[in-house]
């Protein structure tokens, strides 16, 4: 790495001059790491910037992204959710994508069925800035059949970006917060092993540094508080202040219809967000509110909020107004319009208008979704449920002979592609990972004294940092608040 120069001292003044307030001293060691990154001539050049919530990450990639600008250069900001990137590209005022929608491309495979590949990276020079960098999962071994579900994201990460002459990347995180589903830990913030793996020259910067004016907030200064417990693997019972603070409060099952009606007359309902630990009680807590609140009957009606829990390639291959072709895993829909509802291998089944919640000015395409998930405690439709549905599918089209017929007309099938979908005001923590909102409801569902882990005390923190303005703490025991 370079050491220092007119050109990294220069960047490090205009970048300086981006911050709205004097940076702290972690911000300064990290824009002079910024600074020379930016000049290194190093190959496959890697920053990692790793921190707290209120240590300044966002600001400071936003100065970061603002500077490069400024210098002529044009950074491409990525998120590994649609909510994700959302957030990102409102802190740094450019347009943020998905991984997904940025890397991937369709193809055809050797039998004529849709396939997905890493696309070919033509920007040179470029810097690439990821967020959320702690949930980018290994994800297993490559398929050879090229489907989504086994591929490595974080392998074709590394293949799109250095594919392109010159390119380099920023991976930004938080290693306190829950690791991919099925990991110990967050790979792509794990410098020795991201270095190993794919040959990187790599720096980290940690920040630790809260910034003074992050500590007014009541969200902030108790999710500091987890961070030190976790950062000492200490498995006591976390205590909260909330009388000092308007932003966090406390409250039981009595008042949560009440919390709830005021806050999405406040903030609208995409706005607000309860996360619980588990898919039964998410489930429990979106019929409650749809049935108690929003006075819907029917299974699905417009107006519903969905969240797409398995990657679906199909339904927007023929929208042409829309550039990619993947709806994915945690992006947010609302229902526009039912088309119709129909049953079909005794399973029900809606064709349905929607579009992007988290992009209002994208257009409606319809979707056919099926049902049986979407009022059901489990995260996915099993994969046994999937063979038998295909299975009777095929038999639909037996008449065309060839199995490679019969297969193509399977995979085409709407019942078969049909998108499977949970609602979305209540989630779980990993599903809410990557979004904010202005108001979130946490409810830590039935504990005891061994349910206080470090496993715990991250889910808890991670769900901590998804609240922007108000933080409301429901249902939990007299011993988590020391102040009352």
């Amino acid at each position: 790495m370079i050491r220092s120069s007119p050109q990294i001292e220069q960047f490090i003044d205009r970048m300086a001059g981006h911050f709205p307030h004097h940076p702290t001293a972690g911000q300064g060691s990290l824009m002079h790491a910024i600074g020379r990154f930016i000049y290194s001539t190093q190959p496959r050049c890697t920053l990692m910037i790793r921190g707290y919530a209120g240590t300044g990450k966002t600001t400071s990639v936003g100065a970061m992204v603002q500077t490069l600008r400024d210098l002529g250069q044009r950074p491409v900001l990525l998120a590994p959710t649609g909510r994700a990137a959302k957030v990102m590209q409102s802190y740094a005022g450019i347009e943020a994508s998905t991984i997904h929608r940025r890397i991937y491309r369709s193809r055809k495979s050797n039998d004529g069925m849709p396939a997905y590949g890493v696309a070919p990276n033509t920007l040179e020079n470029t810097v690439f800035i990821v967020d959320e960098a702690s949930m980018i999962g290994e994800g297993g071994a490559r398929a050879t059949s090229g489907t989504m579900q086994y591929r490595s994201l974080l392998d074709d990460l590394m293949e799109y970006v250095f594919s392109g002459i010159g390119c380099r990347l920023v991976l930004v995180g938080d290693d306190a917060q829950l690791p991919p589903v099925g990991e110990q830990e967050s790979p792509a913030l794990n410098e020795a092993k991201m270095r190993s793996a794919f040959a990187l020259t790599v720096a980290t910067i940690r920040l630790t540094d809260v910034v003074r004016q992050e500590m007014d907030s009541g969200i902030l200064f108790n999710a500091h508080n987890l961070r030190l417990n976790l950062d000492n693997k200490s498995e006591e019972w976390p205590s909260f202040e909330t009388l000092p603070f308007d932003d966090i409060k406390r409250v039981d099952g009595t008042e949560l219809q009440e919390v709830l009606e005021e806050a999405f007359q406040t903030y609208g309902e995409d706005q607000v967000a309860l996360i619980t630990r588990s898919n039964k009680r998410a489930q429990q807590f979106n019929q409650q509110i749809r049935h108690r609140i929003l006075w819907r009957e029917e299974s699905l009606e417009a107006g519903d909020r969905l969240m797409v829990v398995r990657n679906n390639y199909h339904w927007l291959a023929q929208v042409e107004t829309i550039q990619t072709t993947l709806l994915a895993n945690g992006d947010g829909l609302e229902v526009t319009k039912i088309i119709k509802r129909f049953e079909r291998y005794g399973i029900a089944f809606a064709e349905v208008e929607v579009k992007f919640s988290d992009n209002p000015e994208s257009p409606a395409f319809e979707v056919c979704i099926n049902l049986s998930i979407l009022e059901s405690d489990l995260p996915q439709i099993p994969f046994a449920q999937t063979q038998a549905l295909e299975e009777a599918i095929s038999l639909d089209y037996i008449h065309l002979g060839s199995k490679t017929a019969i297969r193509k007309a399977v995979k085409a099938d709407a019942c078969f592609q049909a998108l499977q979908v949970k609602f979305g005001w209540s989630m779980t923590c990993h599903k809410a990972q990557g979004g904010q909102w202005p108001l979130v409801l946490i409810d830590p569902g039935f504990l005891t004294e061994e349910s206080i882990d470090l496993e715990w005390m991250r889910w808890l923190y991670t769900a901590f940092t998804r609240a922007q303005k108000e933080l409301v703490l429901l249902n939990f025991a007299d011993a988590f608040f020391k102040d009352e």
